[in-house]
């Protein structure tokens, strides 16, 4: 197991968003808040020194593939079933700097094995997956309080390895039982479905609200030394940042 424990007792489980990033906020003695933030810059300074995230993205490039996507998307999609479809494959970084959909393409059939292009959904995601990678890139000690979480194989491990029965969206709107599913799961895990009462901010979507709520108990379980990396060690590309998914 491993675990960090963060020196203001602040943890937040964060989820990127239409507005930016969501995320779900708690210090010690407190009931946990929702945060709207425009860059993962803004938010990671107002949480302030020693808050724990634990983020819905991708951390960790590696300069080459091989298979369908990294070594932690590749390890997690057999716990998730039906489910499996969630983790995107994310190309090589080589991929994910490039400046267009057809240079990712291009960069990505270069890197890979066996060579694959990029599927839109994860190219959509690479603005953010720059964002965070710059900033843990100029700051060393941030890198220990950051953990990649993945929201499906969160609920999952927290379900005891089973995976949910139901989507969080169908064709593209949110599924209200699969959000009452995964709420149910967090209440059995000490958060008041009061949270997901009412409709989340603007510029984030109830699943948003939900993958952070998951990710503010993994980044509580973290801070406890109750989760694990996968791969176990984490691997590391060449900047130093781990790649593994954390649950």
């Amino acid at each position: 197991m491993t675990g960090h424990r963060g020196e203001t007792g602040t943890i937040a489980g964060v989820d990127g968003c239409r507005a930016g990033w969501i995320a779900l906020v708690q210090t010690a003695g407190s009931d946990p808040r929702v945060e709207i933030r425009r860059s993962f810059a803004d938010l990671v300074n107002g949480l302030g020194a020693g808050a724990v995230i634990a983020v819905d993205m991708p951390i960790g490039l590696p300069d080459k593939i091989s298979g369908a996507g990294r070594g932690p998307e590749q390890m997690v999609r057999p716990f998730l079933g039906a489910r499996q479809s969630s983790v995107f494959s994310i190309p090589a970084r080589g991929a994910v700097e490039a400046q267009s959909y057809a240079e990712a393409c291009a960069k990505a059939l270069e890197t890979s094995d066996p060579p694959r292009k990029v599927s839109k959904q994860a190219f959509f995601l690479f603005a953010k997956v720059l964002e965070i990678d710059a900033l843990l890139r100029a700051d060393a000690g941030l890198r220990a309080r950051v953990i990649e979480c993945h929201p499906e194989f969160s609920f999952c491990r927290l379900n005891g390895d089973a995976p949910m029965q139901t989507p969080k969206k169908i064709k593209g709107a949110v599924n209200p039982a699969g959000i009452a599913e995964r709420v149910a799961l967090l209440e059995r895990y000490g958060l008041d479905g009061s949270l997901f009462a009412k409709a989340p901010p603007r510029g984030a979507a109830m699943d948003d609200l939900v993958d952070a709520a998951v990710n503010l108990v993994m980044a509580r379980r973290h801070t406890e030394g109750r989760t694990r990396p996968f791969p176990d060690p984490p691997l590391q590309d060449r900047h130093g940042l781990r790649v593994a998914i954390y649950g």
